[in-house]
């Protein structure tokens, strides 16, 4: 199949493209060009902006593709513009959507593609939510070969997955393990949650294109190993070779006092702090014979290798440190004004 890919460089779309081109696919990326040192040897690329509708419309040319599917597609106006490009160059279009466009709080902590969709915590899944009502319109009022695909928490080796970390990633949480300190988990760290690793996703995804039955689907692709914050990290620390520090503290505290640039009003209120176990048999009715086969302590033992061993990834950030020592400094603060409010009532 001729496939191409808007993006292309990121955790997910790499995985993918890596796949494709292993599947003997003819691969074409829409991209900046940013990024493209990354990218494995035989990709066509595109270099432009999609923002730049009249020059992409000419740099596509007669270009015709079996799949087109955008990965940065946020707004339902980016959907609207695909949908002039694609509708006579394409024989399906993919969105890339979200699975925290889930309704929340959860009704049902068991998800799948018939759970209704609604976040009021957080604007860039209602922004996808739009996305898709606005691509299911095309599709149902003028017969646009829509397939939505709805991501959970994806990670690659470059990358270790946390809960909570600042701009600059997960790495100055690794780090404050390796150095003993103590690391923020919201709640109590015993709410459900699923890891997906790239590859996994990238071998569903493929499985979808081309799929006659998929056209006019929404299919969430998930890992299916369902997994508690405090399973997660420790499962960190053991693949860094050390002890969890835990420090706890809850949802609402931490979205009410991060920094603007963290957003944990929606990276926590509307995603992570829900409680969330994924169905997919949906997925496995069109992909027969599908398997998510990394498990989530051997993804993340490759994770920690890589970007231990790999200086780009290890990227420092001292002010997300610093939010974090104040933090826990404020609730141990606060724990003990308490006690000794106790000790002189008695």
């Amino acid at each position: 199949m001729k496939v191409l890919l808007i993006g292309g460089t990121g955790t997910i779309s790499m995985a993918i493209s890596e796949r494709l081109l292993t599947e003997g696919h003819e691969l074409w990326l829409v991209n900046r060009g940013t990024r493209n040192h990354r990218l494995p040897e035989g990709i066509h690329t595109i270099q432009g902006d999609m923002r730049d509708e009249d020059s992409m419309a000419e740099k596509l040319g007669n270009h015709q593709f079996d799949a087109v599917a955008d990965f940065i597609a946020f707004t339902p106006q980016d959907v609207e513009r695909d949908f002039r490009l694609f509708r006579e160059r394409t024989k399906q279009y993919i969105l890339i959507s979200s699975a925290s466009a889930y309704q929340k709080p959860l009704s049902d902590y068991r998800i799948n593609e018939g759970t209704p969709l609604a976040n009021p915590y957080w604007q860039y899944s209602r922004n996808k939510i739009a996305c898709e009502e606005t691509l299911m319109r095309f599709y149902r009022e003028e017969g646009f070969p829509a397939t939505i695909v709805r991501p959970s928490h994806t990670y690659s080796e470059r990358s270790v997955p946390v809960g909570i970390h600042g701009k600059q990633g997960s790495y100055q949480v690794l780090k404050r393990m390796q150095e003993g300190k103590k690391v923020l988990i919201h709640g109590d760290g015993m709410s459900l949650w699923t890891m997906t690793f790239s590859s996994d996703f990238a071998k569903a995804f493929t499985g979808l294109l081309g799929n006659i039955h998929a056209i006019g689907e929404a299919v969430q692709i998930t890992g299916e190993e369902t997994l508690t914050w405090n399973q997660i990290y420790r499962t960190i620390a053991d693949a860094l070779g050390t002890e969890l520090q835990a420090c706890y503290v809850s949802s609402e505290f931490l979205a009410s006092c991060c920094p603007p640039d963290l957003d944990l009003r929606g990276g926590l209120l509307g995603d992570k702090a829900n409680s969330v176990v994924f169905d997919n048999a949906k997925l496995k009715r069109l992909v027969p014979g599908f398997t998510a086969c990394v498990r989530f302590d051997q993804g993340v033992r490759r994770a920690v290798e890589y970007v231990l061993g790999h200086e780009e990834c290890r990227k420092e950030d001292p002010e997300f440190d610093a939010w974090c020592d104040r933090v826990i400094k404020a609730q141990e603060e606060a724990a003990e004004s308490v006690r000794r409010w106790i000790q002189e009532k008695r």
